[in-house]
């Protein structure tokens, strides 16, 4: 059995150029399943768009990240309402792993481990192309799995923004330059 008493909240490198980060979340698996690979709830922790069942298959992910809690504050000057993005994916497991490309030549996978009533997910990015995008990419997957977290429990999450500002600073803090 996981021990996930210990789990850090913070993304951690697990070879050069990827980052790890895992959360524990109320089960069954199959319902943090659906909120991995069904848009109309991924997008309420993460991005939009339907998710080919087959290796191979393309789709779009639509971040509207103003849009993941009631408070939309904080944008940061520069940063889109919406940014969207041309993935292929690579791998689906249902209802264990998920893998698919990060262009332009980037990695996500996310597996499921069930762990008594709960699921333990795991999410690396693979081939983050340097410190500065590893600053920001493990602020935005913590923020992001952070509000996974809160909607997984039925509650209503921070804005997002002020909670990537946050998370920004600390990872430039802790990913070696």
């Amino acid at each position: 059995m996981t021990d996930m008493t210990s789990l850090s909240r913070h993304a951690f490198m697990t070879e050069p150029l990827a980052l790890t980060i895992q959360r524990k979340l109320p089960g069954p698996i199959e319902r943090i399943w659906d909120y991995v690979t069904d848009s109309d709830l991924r997008r309420q922790w993460l991005a939009s768009g339907t998710m080919p069942s087959q290796p191979g298959g393309t789709f779009e992910l639509v971040w509207r990240n103003d849009e993941l809690s009631d408070d939309s504050a904080g944008r940061p000057e520069g940063f889109p309402e919406e940014q969207r993005m041309q993935s292929e994916m690579i791998a689906f497991e249902a209802p264990h792993r998920v893998v698919f490309s990060w262009p332009p030549s980037g990695e996500v996978s996310i597996e499921l481990q069930a762990v008594g009533k709960d699921v333990l997910l795991t999410l690396t990015h693979r081939r983050i192309s340097d410190r500065r995008n590893m600053v920001m990419v493990g602020a935005g997957w913590h923020a992001h799995l952070d509000i996974l977290e809160v909607k997984a429990a039925g509650k209503n999450p921070a804005a997002f923004w002020p909670a990537w500002l946050r998370l920004r600073e600390e990872y430039e803090a802790i990913v070696p330059a």
